[in-house]
């Protein structure tokens, strides 16, 4: 018999794999060498785990209630990622009618069925309204029909009655399986393995009225085709001096309404969530003569489809005409936009958000367990989080709840934080009056820095009249630092930005120069206009202009003011920021290109394009544009590569031609290495891809700075204005010592960001440590984690890090943590 230390003497010798598996290393102090390959065979394992995680699985996807653009983006995730994992998808049209019906209605998806979706609008599987769901013959039908396809895990993209549907059948499951067996429709073998069912949610819905998520499949797509008929209508108003009121869709959620609001700097927002005033009417016609007294030539008033008054009666667009009419005499028309709304080419962010939901919905349906709650897959800032079901369908039907029993205020804050701080804004900008004193108030400049980006004239203008509204003096500068420095300076009253919020470019115009060389007429500039406070709206060179600014604080206490930086950047390389102003608008833009490419591509058959993108150094552009687009591979300098790396592409797409998909589509950062030039990649695909396909390729160039911002940018860009004058308002009054303004600390001098969930002040000073000056770009970048999803819906054998998969989150904590934005 042997003893215990004899026995420890006969064991195998335990290998790191094994220790890693068992847990062994957690708490050991490792050679770095041990680290590193302890690293590997844990992220090996995980990548393993799921490329293997949905063998023997079935999952079906259909989309549901109203369609949504982006719903295809969504179906094309959940099918080629379901596809990667080793799962069977299957397509269930029509909804859950097709569901019920069986038959043709469900069919297995392949990889090469869900190319070309990803641009088209509505939903290529088809969505129909489904009475026979709703009764318990109808759902006995569809477990039938799911059980006999072997299909256990069901993705459904949809509003709050299709998910809600989905929980129901869910619950009913076992009994509709034990129904079922009892009739002998299924055997018994059939029933063990399928004996619980997985439901994941993805929401699609234009109104974006889901309690739980910030945005919506759909819902800034709509917003695009909203943007582009107000845009329209404003053009041909102020040729006439006509007044508009348009009605958007939303019957019980004012999000588009209250979005259009803020990115057209629209007069007036009817929205059913926070009914008027009683004396509305007074209200209304003052502020539509006030706006005509300053020399405006149109008004624009929005009304959501399901706006109140006070006691819950409907108020319509004819109403509102009607009063506007009679009261002041002005020429007024109204313009339902209806379905137009749906309609149309998801937006680059629906196409992203779709993507991005579906993968995440695939890995939650198949690392569920009979134990896990139905989930719904949403966003929060820039994060995927998973959300009980039926908890966010609870608090969305206690805002409709709310709104019934005229609890307003109640509802307002149900909504979320993002909700309230949009209408927060809307109200100073458009309902608070600046005093007619400028006594005791403080003056603060504004200027545009660096390259043009759309949205930075929205910023200007939510600065300067949220400036305006606190009683400041607002001065803007013309031509950034350099205008500073030869005194380009101007005061700004309110109409000065009037109809800025939808132009392109810099009205200020803009420039790289940064201001160390100029300290001296600077200083001298701040004296002579008495600035206390600048507001800084630009990307990288507004960045280090402003620690440029920190450091000259040394030398000329004149520079010994509160500043903020907004980025505004089509490349998206501020550091501590994971969004720039502009950057939205410049990958709608590669998006659209890239669309008439692939359209182009489709037509002649064995074409590959290569395109090439802004972004500097920056790989963002290209990246996020090639998820949106459908590319085979983005080529950035944060990702290097090498000949062998192109050669696999090369491969890869001659593999393509043999598909019936015989089109290809590279989209190349401009700066993504100094050899591989845009030329040098064209000339090695012409070559190797002879006789197999051709080749053509594209440089965007400047138009990627230029266009109309989008409504994301314009919103974005709007709120950033009125936080930062709001800081700067408080940090001003916080530095004032000895009858003058003296800021030398290091938070009176910061970066307003979108940080995840939330917008932050960071101090310049503490970022450097995060900043990569010689490539200006931020040492980390949160979107570098999204690249894999970009080839595997590109069909290249990679693996996937499911470590930082999406956690599990309760409604009430998502709520409180909310992007305020």
């Amino acid at each position: 018999m042997l003893t215990a230390s004899n026995s420890k003497k006969t064991e195998k010798p335990t290998t790191l794999l094994e220790s890693v598996r068992e847990g062994k290393t957690k708490g050991k102090l490792l050679t770095p060498k041990l680290e590193r390959q302890t690293e590997w065979i844990m992220t090996h394992e995980e990548h393993h785990a799921a490329k293997t995680l949905g063998a023997g699985k079935a999952i079906a996807v259909l989309t549901s209630g109203g369609d949504a653009q982006g719903m295809n983006a969504a179906v094309r995730a959940v099918v080629r990622v379901g596809i990667y994992t080793g799962a069977r998808v299957f397509f269930v049209h029509e909804g859950y009618q097709g569901l019920v019906d069986g038959g043709d209605n469900i069919r297995e998806a392949t990889w090469e069925s869900v190319s070309m979706m990803l641009q088209l609008g509505g939903t290529v599987i088809g969505s129909a309204r489904c009475k026979d769901f709703r009764e318990r013959e109808g759902r006995l039908r569809a477990a039938h029909n799911l059980v006999k396809r072997g299909i256990t895990n069901l993705c459904v993209i949809g509003g709050d009655g299709s998910l809600t549907g989905a929980d129901t059948f869910r619950s009913e499951w076992s009994d509709l399986l034990s129904d079922l067996q009892k009739s002998g429709k299924i055997t018994a073998e059939e029933a063990a393995k399928s004996r619980y069912l997985n439901i994941v949610g993805l929401v699609g819905s234009i109104d974006n009225d889901f309690c739980g998520t910030d945005m919506t499949i759909g819902t800034d797509s709509a917003l695009h085709r909203i943007i582009e008929i107000v845009d329209a209508i404003t053009t041909t108003a102020q040729s006439h001096q006509r007044t508009f009121v348009l009605e958007v869709m939303g019957r019980h959620c004012g999000y588009l309404a209250l979005v259009t609001s803020l990115s057209c700097g629209a007069d007036w927002v009817f929205i059913p969530e926070c009914p008027p005033d009683d004396d509305w009417e007074e209200h209304l016609c003052r502020r539509l003569s006030e706006t005509r007294n300053r020399g405006s030539r149109l008004n624009i008033i929005i009304v959501a489809e399901g706006a109140i008054d006070r006691n819950g009666k409907p108020i319509s667009s004819e109403d509102i005409k009607n009063l506007v009419v009679k009261r002041l005499g002005y020429d007024t028309r109204v313009t339902v936009l209806g379905h137009v709304q749906r309609g149309g080419t998801p937006s680059a962010f629906d196409r992203i958000l779709g993507s991005r939901m579906g993968v995440e919905a695939v890995m939650a349906l198949l690392e569920g367990t009979p134990d896990t709650p139905a989930c719904v897959v949403s966003l929060s800032g820039n994060q995927a989080v998973r959300l009980p079901l039926m908890e966010c369908v609870q608090v969305t039907k206690d805002v409709t709840k709310a709104m019934e029993e005229k609890r307003f205020d109640e509802a307002l804050k149900l909504r979320g934080r993002s909700f309230m701080n949009n209408w927060e804004v809307y109200k100073l900008l458009a309902h608070v009056r600046p005093p007619v004193s400028k006594s005791g108030s403080y003056t603060v400049a504004v200027m545009n820095v660096g390259a043009p980006a759309a949205g930075m004239n929205a910023a200007v203008r939510s600065t300067v009249r949220i400036g305006l509204i606190q009683g400041n003096r607002v001065l803007v500068v013309h031509d950034g630092f350099e205008g500073l420095a030869k005194g380009q300076i101007e005061e700004a009253g309110w109409s000065y930005v009037g109809g800025w919020t939808g132009q392109g470019g810099s009205k200020l115009g803009t420039k790289r120069t940064l201001p160390k060389k100029s300290f001296e007429q600077i200083s001298a500039n701040i004296t002579k206009f008495n600035i206390q406070g600048l507001v800084i709206i630009g990307g990288f060179e507004a960045y280090t202009g402003g620690l440029e600014l920190m450091e000259g604080r040394k030398q000329y206490d004149e520079l010994c003011i509160p500043f903020v930086v907004i980025p505004a950047t089509v490349s998206n390389n501020v550091p501590g920021s994971d969004f720039s102003v502009g950057t939205d608008t410049a990958l709608n833009t590669i998006c659209m290109t890239c669309d008439r490419i692939k359209q182009s591509a489709a037509g002649t058959k064995r074409r590959v394009f290569i395109i090439e993108t802004m972004g500097g150094y920056c790989g963002y552009l290209a990246t996020m544009a090639g998820l949106a687009a459908g590319a085979d591979a983005a080529y950035i300098f944060e990702e290097p590569f090498t000949i062998r790396d192109l050669q696999v592409n090369v491969e890869h797409l001659v593999q393509k031609m043999k598909t019936t998909v015989k089109r290809g589509l590279v989209l190349r950062n401009e700066k993504c290495n100094e050899n591989y030039t845009t030329d040098f990649i064209f000339n090695l695909y012409s070559e190797e891809g002879k006789g197999i396909f051709d080749s053509r390729k594209n440089v965007l160039g400047h138009m990627q700075q230029g266009g109309s911002p989008t409504p994301f940018d314009r919103n974005f860009a709007t709120k950033m204005g009125a936080k930062a004058m709001n800081w700067m308002s408080g940090k001003i009054k916080e530095s004032y010592r000895n009858g003058r303004i003296f800021a030398n600390t290091p938070d009176s001098g910061c970066v307003l960001g979108m940080r995840k969930r939330a917008l932050v002040f960071q101090p310049v000073a503490e970022l450097k440590e995060q900043t990569d000056f010689e490539h200006r770009i931020p040492k980390e970048q949160w979107w570098l984690k999204l690249r894999p999803i970009l080839k595997i819906l590109a069909k290249y054998e990679i693996d996937l890090d499911t470590s930082e998969h999406a956690h599990f989150e309760h409604v009430s904590r998502k709520r409180s943590g909310e992007a305020a934005i």
